[in-house]
């Protein structure tokens, strides 16, 4: 059999088997509409309450504050969209970092051309937001703030408490985008002070097509999607009943593991980058070095592209991204790695390696001689390193 190990579960994970099994009735057996009035449709209701009462346990919130979408980037439309309409009589002003996902970026793009004005802070070298810069930027116009709560390509972990407070203190809403965060690493929404947090299914071992924005009890946000009384009048559509059901099975058994499961990743992401910064010279990790995700691997290989590595990696098995995988047919270097301070030259060589618990360290050392091996053979044929290494001899 061919060798296959996949280490690019920060673009989507493997559904659980006791997640598929949780959902199967639901097709079949279980199908009502929930909103409907009969008998038939109460099975429905209460599975839907019992994952919204796992995920609202999971943030230490109210199971009133969570409502379903069709994913992260649905969820982090709504936040934004619907703030900026909500609270237009206040201000017009957001605030954003630099590194955020495209679902948040070009969401803002659009409401720049609705006549809203956005400020996007800096990050420093390891892409962790500037707290002064950005306590400068809130103005009595300011209605919000969204910051990630964790980086989707260098995974670096923001200070989320910090920002909670200060957009606190300054009256300013605060939503975080925690698709890659979220079943990682434990959130307490009250204790950060988070207004709203965008979450998706399928980073964490659940289905496709499922998310959940959390909204503070108050937060005068309306309706994203009309025509319907779902969701508490606030988002319409007939529920997604089986992606549902399995995206609160999937949170149950994420948090249950999640001590043992970043113990695991953090252990194989810290030995995959000690040994090929070793091995491999002329590379960089890109992030914080501890302050990450316990899954997340960034490199950048001077002298190489990233677009041939991928191609060479996946020859031996290997499944790894240059980057987020909304824009992985992209030729541009990563919006991420220019904000840290990479030239483009550097930036078009990365590589994002990310972890699951399934993966185990004779993968990894398998992964780290394939890295040596190919990115020998790609700088052999690139007259920069040549012409580099002619400069260094002299």
């Amino acid at each position: 059999m061919d060798k296959f190990i996949y280490l690019d579960h920060a673009a989507t994970t493997q559904t659980k088997p006791e997640v598929v099994d949780a959902m199967l009735p639901y097709f079949t057996e279980f199908y009502g509409n929930p909103s409907s009035v009969y008998k038939f449709s109460n099975k429905g209701k209460e599975a839907i309450l019992n994952a919204r009462t796992t995920i609202a346990n999971s943030l230490n919130t109210e199971v009133t504050n969570i409502y379903f979408t069709a994913g992260g980037s649905e969820a982090d439309n709504w936040a934004l969209k619907a703030t900026a309409e909500a609270y237009s009589a206040k201000g017009k002003h957001i605030i954003t970092s630099k590194i955020e996902h495209h679902a948040i970026l070009h969401t803002c793009e659009w409401l720049e051309k609705q006549g809203y004005e956005i400020t996007y802070i800096d990050v420093d070298e390891n892409g962790i937001l500037k707290l002064d810069q950005l306590e400068k930027a809130i103005r009595p116009d300011t209605i919000l703030v969204s910051v990630m709560f964790a980086n989707n390509e260098i995974g670096t972990i923001q200070p989320i408490k910090e920002i909670g407070e200060l957009c606190k203190k300054n009256g300013v809403l605060f939503h975080t985008d925690a698709v890659q965060a979220y079943g990682q690493l434990p959130i307490d929404v009250e204790a950060l002070h988070i207004d709203m947090l965008s979450a998706s299914g399928h980073k964490l071992n659940g289905p496709k097509g499922i998310g959940f924005l959390y909204i503070r009890k108050g937060v005068k946000i309306r309706s994203f999607v009309h025509g319907g009384a779902q969701e508490r009048s606030r988002r319409a559509g007939t529920e997604n009943l089986p992606g549902i059901v399995g995206f609160g099975k999937a949170v149950e058994i994420a948090f249950e593991t999640m001590e043992a499961r970043a113990k695991h990743e953090t252990e194989l992401r810290d030995y995959v980058m000690d040994k090929v910064l070793a091995k491999i010279p002329y590379t960089r990790v890109n992030g914080h070095k501890t302050n990450r995700l316990p899954n997340n691997i960034n490199f950048s290989f001077q002298f190489i592209e990233g677009e041939s590595l991928l191609i060479m990696l996946d020859m031996a098995g290997i499944c790894g991204s240059s980057g987020s995988a909304c824009t992985s047919g992209s030729l541009d270097p990563s919006h991420v790695l220019l904000a840290i301070g990479l030239p483009h030259e550097i930036a078009h060589g990365s590589l994002r390696l990310t972890l699951g618990e399934e993966n185990t360290k004779e993968e990894m050392d398998y992964v780290i001689d394939q890295l040596k091996r190919i990115v020998e053979r790609l700088r052999s044929m690139s007259p920069l390193y040549e012409d580099y290494i002619k400069k260094q001899s002299k």
